[in-house]
C-alpha cells in the first residue's frame, strides 16, 4: 500500500477572493506567496509552496479539494495504479495547472461518497526561506474535518481504500491519520445529515498563540464559535472562529503522535460534550455550519 508523508494543502472556493486574501494574510497570519488576478491566490505556513489556495467562485463558498503529499515518487505511482484497479478513474492534472501549482506530476480523484476531489503529489517547490510569522506562530496546516451523510461508506473508503488508519471514535464519528504520518488526524469524518465542510485547522507552536490569538480575532470584531477548549481526542487545545464567508477555521495547540510501529489501537470515546472539550465548552450555532464541497467531475465506480 502507499505511503503519505502529509496533508499538503487545502483548495478553498471563495465570495471575494480580494477580502478573503486580505483576511487569510493578515488575519489568520498566512504568509502570501502569489495572487493571481481574478485568479487563486497562495498562501503557506512551511517551507512548501503552498498551503491554502483560495479560488474566486460565482457560486456557494466552500471545499474545493485537499492534496496529500506521499513520501516519494514510487508511492505516487502505487497510489495511482491502486486507483485505477478500484476504478476510480485517477486524472492527472494538466502541465499548464502544475505550472501554476508549482508541483510534479500529479492527479486527482473523486471520493465517491462525499465528492471531494483529493489530489495526489510528490514534490511541490521548496520555498528558500523560511516561513516567517506575522503574528499566530502557524507551525503547519494540521487538519481537515467534513460534515459527513453517508458515514460507513465514506469510512471504508478511507480506510481500506486510501490507507488512512483510525485513532480515535465517538459515536459514528472518526478521527484519522494517514499512514504513516503519526499525527493523530489529518482528516475527520463527522455524522451529520448534510455533507459539508466541518472546519480547516491550523496548528501553532505553543499555548500563549491559543489565548493571544482569541483576544487579537475579538478584538477585530471576528466571530469566534468555539473555545478555548481541550479536546479528548488528540488532547489538543482549541480556538474555532469564521472567515468572511462564514466556514470554520481552528487554531490548535498540541497532539498525539502515535508511532508507525507498536502504536496503539483505536479508542472508542465515552459519548457527550466533555469529551470534545473536557472544560466544558459549547460550540455556537454557526460552528461547522458552512461549507459546500465542490463535486468532483468524474463519477467513480468502486470494484
Amino acid at each position: 500500500m502507499f505511503r503519505y508523508k502529509k496533508l499538503g494543502y487545502v483548495a478553498l472556493n471563495v465570495s471575494n477572493v480580494e477580502e478573503s486574501t486580505k483576511f487569510y494574510e493578515e488575519m489568520v497570519g498566512l504568509q502570501l506567496v502569489e495572487k493571481h488576478e481574478n485568479g487563486p491566490s497562495f498562501f503557506r505556513c512551511s517551507n512548501d509552496h503552498h498551503n491554502v489556495v483560495l479560488y474566486p467562485t460565482n457560486g456557494e463558498p466552500g471545499l474545493k479539494r485537499v492534496g496529500f503529499e506521499v513520501e516519494n515518487d514510487e508511492h505516487l505511482e502505487i497510489a495511482y495504479q491502486t486507483f485505477v484497479k478500484k476504478g476510480l478513474q485517477p486524472e492527472e492534472v494538466s502541465k499548464e495547472e502544475l505550472r501554476e501549482l508549482k508541483q510534479g506530476t500529479t492527479f486527482r480523484i473523486t471520493e465517491p461518497n462525499t465528492g471531494l476531489q483529493l489530489e495526489y503529489y510528490s514534490k511541490m517547490m521548496f520555498m528558500v526561506k523560511d516561513f516567517v510569522p506575522r503574528h499566530t506562530k502557524i507551525q503547519r496546516i494540521g487538519h481537515v474535518v467534513l460534515n459527513v451523510r453517508e458515514i460507513d461508506d465514506a469510512l471504508d473508503f478511507f480506510v481500506n481504500v486510501l490507507n488512512f488508519r483510525i485513532s480515535d471514535q465517538l459515536g459514528e464519528n472518526y478521527w484519522l491519520r494517514c499512514f504513516p504520518n503519526p499525527l493523530h488526524h489529518s482528516f475527520a469524518l463527522i455524522h451529520n445529515k448534510e455533507t459539508k465542510l466541518h472546519h480547516v485547522n491550523f496548528m501553532v507552536t505553543d499555548i500563549d498563540d491559543i489565548g493571544i490569538a482569541r483576544n487579537r480575532i475579538l478584538n477585530a470584531g471576528v466571530q469566534d464559535v468555539f473555545g478555548p477548549g481541550r479536546h479528548e481526542p488528540s488532547t489538543s487545545i482549541f480556538f474555532y472562529y469564521l472567515d468572511p464567508d462564514g466556514m470554520t477555521l481552528e487554531y490548535s495547540f498540541g497532539m498525539e503522535e502515535i508511532p508507525e510501529e507498536n502504536g496503539r489501537d483505536f479508542r472508542i470515546l465515552e459519548p457527550g460534550m466533555h469529551t470534545l472539550d473536557r472544560w466544558g465548552g459549547k460550540p455556537d450555532p454557526k460552528f461547522a455550519s458552512t461549507g459546500k464541497i465542490e463535486k468532483g467531475i468524474k463519477d467513480t465506480i468502486i470494484s
